[in-house]
């Protein structure tokens, strides 16, 4: 009974994805139906949906670790904020006004006209996208790698799921400016393996993504100082909410992008990658109400592991086609694995203290 009650609880935060995917699967239909006129023409629509929103989840959940992992150091009224506002920016903003703004620069149109593009022309769209997809790469990937490098440069971190390597990033992490002398060696590095054009285009977004991280750090730490002192109680305000929205921003650009690889059709994009985005909030909800982060310890580990692994990636992706589904099953398979190693820690831990309390005097070192 108990073990229904709490399945029946976690199945409560995936409500609204559960519509969201009902009204986004019959949208699609709809407009498969629509623009082909046959009943096959429908269920492959359909069926693209439903592919896009497992792709989206799958390349995305990392990302809710990370939204959970800031997100509990909020204040109420900014988590709500960013679980409404930020879901409203992250499905409508990144999935329909982004791969617009991207045509709209690249193609030196009007927002209208690329709509238009879009509609009547889906083939001319697609190859603007993948046109920009090396700087795209390039900017996403770079913002990453320092959330990740971020994450394990901290000398105060001092629980270490892999810890020969985690161990000494903390020790050098005392070295002020370490992670980004480290980026800046890698995108030179890859800048080498790049030519005439592309390799400047690649240089200037990757500097523009480090800048991006910089200054979100500095504005987001400034703005939080002001919100503290303006209110002790006050935590993680508009700073960590300006952080999260570009944070989602760079995890969407893997699969915006891997979007037009399945469809040329922006309308059938955004309907499978807003239904995914549902899923990684109501993720994110469950993880931050239900304490998980804390209740597996390596977890978050596994999170950062992952966006490190999507970041080089990234980079690699401005060199060779790199199947979204790798991205996708390697971050997954990270994660399963830190949720594993956290599950066998707890029950050492458990084992640990019924050994310790038994009267018999049996302890263990």
């Amino acid at each position: 009974m108990t073990q229904s009650r709490s399945q029946s609880a976690a199945l409560g935060y995936f409500k609204w994805a559960f519509l969201t995917t009902a009204a986004g699967l019959v949208l699609g239909a709809w407009v498969g139906w629509q623009s082909t006129g046959t009943l096959s023409g429908m269920m492959t629509v359909f069926f693209v949906c439903a592919v896009l929103a497992v792709l989206e989840i799958s390349l995305s959940f990392d990302n809710a670790i990370v939204n959970a992992n800031k997100l509990k150091d909020m204040t109420p009224i900014w988590q709500q904020r960013f679980l409404t506002w930020g879901i409203l920016i992250a499905v409508f903003g990144m999935r329909i006004v982004f791969p617009l703004l991207i045509v709209v620069i690249a193609a030196n149109i009007g927002p209208i006209d690329a709509v238009i593009l879009a509609a009547a022309r889906p083939e001319e769209y697609a190859r603007i996208m993948h046109e920009a997809h090396l700087p795209i790469a390039a900017f996403g990937g770079t913002f990453l790698m320092m959330v990740g490098l971020h994450y394990f440069f901290d000398h105060e971190k001092d629980v270490h799921w892999i810890a020969w390597i985690e161990r000494k990033m903390a020790h050098f992490a005392t070295i002020r400016g370490i992670e980004i002398a480290f980026v800046l060696a890698l995108i030179l590095g890859f800048s080498t393996l790049l030519e005439g054009e592309e390799a400047v285009a690649f240089v200037h977004a990757a500097v523009y993504g480090l800048l991006t991280f910089l200054v979100v750090e500095i504005v987001g730490g400034l703005l939080d100082a002001t919100e503290q002192t303006m209110s002790a109680a006050a935590r993680g305000g508009f700073g960590a909410f300006l952080y999260l929205e570009v944070l989602d921003a760079s995890f969407s650009f893997d699969g915006v992008i891997g979007a037009f690889a399945l469809t040329q059709n922006l309308f059938i994009i955004a309907i499978g990658l807003g239904i995914g985005a549902m899923y990684v909030r109501s993720m994110t909800v469950m993880l931050v109400e239900k304490g998980t982060l804390s209740e597996y310890r390596y977890l978050e580990h596994g999170a950062f592991y992952a966006i490190l692994i999507l970041s080089v990636v990234m980079y690699f992706q401005t060199l060779m086609h790199i199947p979204e589904v790798i991205t996708g099953l390697g971050g997954a398979g990270l994660i399963g694995l830190s949720l594993w190693s956290s599950i066998r820690h707890n029950r050492r831990q458990a084992q640990g203290e019924a050994l310790a309390g038994e009267p018999d005097g049996r302890l263990r070192a």
